[in-house]
């Protein structure tokens, strides 16, 4: 049974002929009695406040779980991020080299056919200069037979009036 501070104010006890003072017991009893209530609403309040205290506990425990979930999955998804940044940059790097040996094959292949035009060139200067050195001699020569028969016309002055035959043949053969 449990004692509550009315049932201590109500307490009576039996008279004797030498006992103790009522007055006495009755405020000893009073003062017992108010402690009391006080211990039990003191009791009372600190179950409450245990009560509130266990209700934020667990409500800190599931923020903390919540937060360490939230933590792993920002790690994660901070981890899947630079692996994705990664194969990404070795991706784009890849493209860079792929399309820096076109370029440079390109280049090469420009640098042999410009190879191939200058010896082409080199190839069409030299039969050039070779058929002029030759049409220049040739042409040195026939000034060469014209001033000859110039000179021999000089020497007869029949000569030009017609009647001389030219060998055309024997002109070029001089050439």
């Amino acid at each position: 049974m449990a004692l509550t501070p009315l049932d201590i104010r109500k307490q009576e006890f039996k008279r004797v002929l030498r006992g103790y003072d009522s007055v006495e017991v009755g405020s000893f009893l009073e003062m017992i009695s108010t402690e009391y209530a006080d211990a039990l609403r003191q009791v009372k309040e600190l179950k409450e406040r245990l009560t509130e205290a266990d209700i934020s506990l667990r409500d800190f425990k599931q923020k903390e779980r919540d937060l360490q979930q939230v933590l792993m999955q920002a790690q994660e998804t901070s981890s899947r991020s630079i692996e994705h940044a990664r194969k990404e940059a070795e991706l784009v790097l890849g493209e860079a080299e792929l399309k820096a040996h076109q370029i440079i094959e390109r280049g090469r292949g420009e640098v042999t056919r410009f190879k191939d035009e200058v010896t082409t060139l080199r190839v069409r200067k030299d039969t050039l200069i070779s058929r002029l050195k030759v049409l220049l001699n040739s042409e040195l020569e026939l000034i060469k037979a014209l001033e000859v028969e110039d000179d021999e016309f000089q020497k007869d002055p029949g000569k030009g009036t017609g009647k001389e035959h030219f060998h055309v043949d024997e002109i070029l053969k001089k050439l």
